[in-house]
């Protein structure tokens, strides 16, 4: 397993004085955010070559609406998908990460042909059977990733998201990224669930049961630790807290309490001997 964190979580003017200071932290990835990304590759590419922090991964985010039923709409969610993925391949990121659908649903409920829910497997089915094509062709993996229902009426949980995956007959190249966060609000058993989609995953973001840093809730990370060392799981472990996307404001105060969190974390087993100082 290596570990990252995203990029709005760690103080700095700079895209470089970011990843410097990921680097005295012993992080070897950073998560980075899709939205207004395509004029800052080439910065993030400079502080990449001077710091040896890699980009873990590209967070889509709230962008786009694929599964709108304009489809002026959609074409315009598909076209933001595509740049995130190609700032992903000029990053050398290992994939982007996708939630297909945040909020209340749009798409109308044609029960008894079908329901919501139904149209909005089948409308992310059909796009994925051409985006997975897409990221394989250029060479990097998408990420599914279930939240909430209080973000989300539509992928909640693991199986919710291996359901997509087994449409597409398990394409090795889209895989789920499983947020420890949402899990603690929808899975029955986290750490059951990380066992039964272990082959599923590709990716895992970490923050405890109140999305402050690991140590400062209620989460077991220790068994969290043993279910995907058992399930050999290698990818990106990456911290996402707080207010993702919004947590500039509050770097100064995850800077001086992530030492305290990454010991626990290597206590754990979720960090080898190595990995972080």
């Amino acid at each position: 397993m290596r570990l990252a964190i995203q990029e709005d979580m760690l103080p700095g003017k700079t895209a470089l004085e970011r990843f410097q200071q990921a680097k005295a932290l012993g992080f070897a990835g950073m998560e980075v955010w899709a939205s207004g990304l395509t004029p800052r590759v080439p910065e993030l590419v400079d502080a990449i070559e001077e710091t040896g922090i890699v980009i873990a991964a590209v967070n889509h985010g709230r962008q786009g609406r694929l599964l709108d039923p304009d489809i002026d709409e959609r074409e315009r969610g598909l076209a933001d998908f595509r740049q995130s993925v190609v700032n992903g391949v000029d990053l050398g990121a290992t994939a982007v990460i996708l939630v297909p659908h945040f909020a209340e649903p749009t798409l109308p409920d044609l029960t008894p042909y079908k329901s919501v829910v139904q149209l909005e497997y089948e409308m992310l089915h059909n796009h994925l059977r051409t985006l997975s094509d897409y990221v394989y062709a250029i060479g990097i993996d998408l990420y599914i990733e279930p939240v909430n229902r209080y973000e989300t009426h539509f992928i909640n949980t693991l199986a919710d998201a291996a359901r997509v995956r087994r449409r597409i007959k398990d394409h090795p190249h889209i895989k789920i990224a499983a947020d420890l966060f949402h899990m603690a609000m929808e899975e029955r058993n986290l750490v059951q669930s990380i066992r039964d989609h272990a082959a599923d995953l590709g990716y895992v973001h970490l923050a405890d049961s109140n999305r402050r840093l690991p140590g400062q809730g209620m989460l077991d990370f220790l068994a969290v630790a043993s279910a995907l060392k058992d399930a050999h799981f290698t990818g990106w472990v990456t911290l996402e807290c707080g207010s993702p996307g919004h947590n500039a404001e509050f770097a100064a105060h995850y800077w001086a309490e992530l030492p305290e969190s990454l010991l626990l974390l290597r206590q754990a087993g979720l960090i080898d001997d190595g990995e972080s100082s």
